[in-house]
């Protein structure tokens, strides 16, 4: 599997949001926030609260490797911190390990932390391709798919009314996930962010070659939670959900 540097963040608009980044472990964050609402102290509360939350994932992890290898559904303790019970909750809609959520759940944290402590009208939390969006606008999101012909150059056009929203994106051909399939790209929205990751990873499984793209499209269309889904494999494509196809 390859690995490809996040040249797609050169895209972002800077003219509607101001952005700052986050690394911290494993962990890699871009973030926006409207510029309306940009506060100087933005950047070391996003750093503490990472710092935080991954001290507290990591130190219950060490005491429960299981659930950190699991392939399939694992119920997190009522002990466990609150994000890892919610990766349990939403892998048990997916059928896949719960880890399959962590990049979408930790998005999502994130972002609502922001919007909590700073009021911020727009956020937009990227974490490896996962995004979590709280919007006032409609934006255009393309969908990055490695050396697919159509990475980049099909999207689609995200309605505001339908946010917050989780905007995942998993592969079988870019980046350092697991995967069992060979999709260069199955995004997922819904409006929980780790719902959406989890069911990223579970639909990308299922594709080895464009033949198997219409047949997730529909298992996709069974999943009421799911606004919206796009997969790419190679030059094919298939689309279903709520929001309009968008040509870049």
């Amino acid at each position: 599997m390859e690995y490809v540097n996040r040249t797609y963040r050169q895209h972002f608009r800077q003219d509607r949001w101001t952005y700052f980044a986050i690394e911290h472990k494993e962990t890699d964050l871009y973030i926006g926030v409207d510029r309306t609402s940009w506060h100087p102290e933005l950047p070391e509360y996003t750093a503490h609260f990472i710092r935080e939350l991954r001290r507290e994932m990591d130190e219950w992890i060490v005491c429960h490797p299981d659930y950190a290898q699991a392939l399939i559904p694992w119920k997190a303790d009522s002990e466990a911190p609150e994000i890892f019970r919610k990766m349990s909750q939403v892998s048990q809609k997916s059928g896949i390990g719960p880890m399959s959520a962590v990049a979408g759940a930790v998005a999502q944290k994130t972002g609502e932390a922001i919007q909590k402590r700073f009021g911020v009208k727009e956020v937009i939390v990227e974490n490896g391709g996962d995004i979590y969006t709280a919007l006032c606008q409609d934006i255009d999101i393309s969908v990055f798919a490695g050396h697919s012909p159509l990475s980049e150059k099909i999207g689609l056009h995200i309605e505001a009314a339908f946010a917050p929203l989780g905007i995942c994106t998993s592969s079988g051909t870019v980046g350092p996930s697991l995967s069992f399939g060979k999709a260069d790209a199955v995004m997922i929205i819904c409006q929980d962010t780790s719902l959406a990751d989890t069911y990223a990873t579970a639909f990308a499984n299922t594709i080895q070659t464009a033949d198997d793209i219409q047949s997730c499209i529909e298992k996709i269309k069974e999943k009421q939670e799911i606004l919206a889904a796009m997969i790419i494999k190679d030059d094919k494509m298939g689309i279903c959900g709520n929001f309009e196809l968008k040509l870049f």
